[in-house]
């Protein structure tokens, strides 16, 4: 996958992971992660 982002904002998620031991791609996962939760709990309702 290929994003496309501010190099700004990608040098503070780097520095910010790397603070914290994680790799980008983990952190990445994590958040998908966590929005396609919130949306399949809301298209769930919708229907």
């Amino acid at each position: 996958m290929h994003i496309s982002i501010a190099d700004a904002l990608k040098k503070r998620f780097h520095a910010a992971c790397v603070l914290r031991g994680l790799k980008m791609s983990q952190v990445i996962a994590e958040l998908i992660e966590q929005w396609l939760e919130t949306y399949e709990a809301q298209s769930s309702t919708e229907l």
